[in-house]
């Protein structure tokens, strides 16, 4: 996110100015809400640089996970909206899901759409599930669910989130950066204090800066990237944050119509991410 829209999503979360009008979070039974963009041409530069920070080739046609750049603004638009009830600063995202059907080609112009609906119970609060849907020229090419948890009174009896085939560890690991959060940010867009500074982690409770969720699933996609058809899902669920400097362990394993992997701590095994591809 922008400074401007990194201050927008965290004055709901400020005492007293959370009250003002235009920031205090409305009342009332939450329906839903959507967001739309104007058609945007997708630009060489910006797409060779997330190529560059994930690990992807550079290509004529973008990476899998690459729309979400486009799709994040918008999400943070609704999230800061008053008419939101949760405020975007210490909203978790618990879990993603993107479909490709077709492969977008660097230059071609794309719509981007982001709706949300009501909220949904979860063992340790409620979630939200964001979908966003890319087209061009009227046709669908891409689809994301966000899912993103506020942590409150839960229930016991909700669902968790997906669960997916083991994929152990095979002796791939990655040594991340402490700057990976602020690279990552360049490029996406997503300013979030917890991916930048020690500093300005701690003062949100974590040790130091933790990589993104989606750079996890976009490094994990371009390890398989050259074994994926052109149309498939990619989901995922993320779990314990990648402390940054960090290292992780890179785990794949065929399933049936694609592969499970995952991301771990190659000095405990700590579970970072958890995920399978599907093709279509």
């Amino acid at each position: 996110m922008s400074a401007l829209m990194m201050v927008r999503a965290a004055l709901p979360s400020v005492p007293v100015v959370n009250q003002l009008p235009g920031i205090r979070k409305t009342s009332g039974a939450f329906t839903g809400m959507s967001r739309s963009g104007e058609p945007v041409a997708i630009e060489r530069g910006h797409v060779d640089a997330f190529a560059e920070v994930c690990g992807f080739p550079v290509k004529d046609t973008v990476p899998l996970p690459y729309p979400h750049l486009l799709a994040f603004p918008l999400q943070m638009e609704i999230m800061s909206d008053p008419g939101f009830p949760a405020p975007a600063i210490g909203t978790v995202h618990l879990a993603n899901s993107i479909t490709t059907r077709r492969p977008i080609a660097v230059g071609e112009a794309v719509a981007v759409t982001t709706s949300v609906g009501p909220a949904q119970p979860h063992p340790k609060g409620t979630t939200y599930q964001f979908l966003t849907v890319v087209t061009v020229g009227g046709e669908e090419v891409w689809e994301e669910t966000s899912t993103y948890l506020r942590r409150g009174k839960g229930d016991p009896s909700a669902s968790s989130g997906p669960v997916f085939p083991d994929a152990e560890p095979h002796g791939v690991v990655w040594k991340l950066p402490g700057d990976l959060g602020r690279r990552y940010a360049a490029v996406s867009g997503d300013h979030n204090p917890i991916h930048l500074y020690p500093l300005t982690a701690k003062a949100l409770g974590f040790p130091r800066q933790i990589a993104h969720g989606m750079w996890t699933m976009a490094r994990c996609v371009a390890a398989l990237e050259n074994r994926l058809p052109d149309s498939v899902r990619v989901d995922v669920a993320f779990k314990k944050p990648v402390l940054l400097p960090g290292s992780v362990a890179f785990g794949s394993t065929p399933v049936d119509g694609g592969y499970a992997f995952s991301l771990t701590s190659p000095k405990d095994g700590t579970p970072h991410l958890s995920g399978r591809t599907t093709a279509l």
